[in-house]
């Protein structure tokens, strides 16, 4: 029964903490499907900029001032683009390290948890042996007093029997 006890609550702890996680895992998961969509964004900006780099629209095959600001503008771009994955990468990490403390923490309550379990069942163990001798010295004084009570009773039959003989004895002699 104990064990069933202790398998019971352990399933109960861990249903808990997997639900949480699982959630938590779904959001972690999102935010790093956002940042590999960023990353494809700017490997498609990187190509566009090293397109625009061999792009020689002027004479004699130079590149013109429209060329190099356009190579300019998708440059920026990359650059901000890069900005927004670091801050999607802090978030990420942000999360992850939130993820650990709180699977640490759940970690501790459910060890905190399991260990009051574990005093309180004891405790209750030893209440339960407590009441088990109680009983079984109430048991024992009961079966005592149980045997004086017939020994008495036999006793005073059996003194009543001798006296109505004996009675009966004198009243014939």
């Amino acid at each position: 029964m104990k064990t069933f006890l202790m398998c019971l609550l352990m399933a109960l702890t861990l249903s808990v903490a997997h639900a949480d996680i699982s959630t938590d895992s779904a959001a972690y998961q999102l935010q790093r499907n956002k940042i590999n969509d960023l990353l494809a964004q700017r490997a498609q900006k990187f190509n566009q900029y090293s397109v625009s780099l061999n792009t020689k629209t002027g004479i004699f095959g130079w590149q013109t001032k429209k060329d190099i600001r356009r190579s300019g503008e998708i440059l920026m771009d990359i650059a901000q683009t890069d900005e927004v994955i670091f801050k999607e990468i802090k978030v990420l990490l942000d999360f992850k390290t939130f993820q650990t403390t709180q699977v640490v923490a759940q970690s501790h309550d459910n060890a905190d948890r399991s260990f009051n379990y574990m005093v309180t069942i004891n405790k209750l163990r030893q209440l339960n042996d407590e009441l088990k001798a109680d009983s079984a010295r109430e048991s024992n004084q009961y079966h005592q007093k149980l045997t004086m009570h017939i020994i008495i009773i036999l006793l005073l039959i059996a003194t009543s029997i001798f006296l109505f003989l004996r009675r009966s004895n004198t009243s014939k002699a």
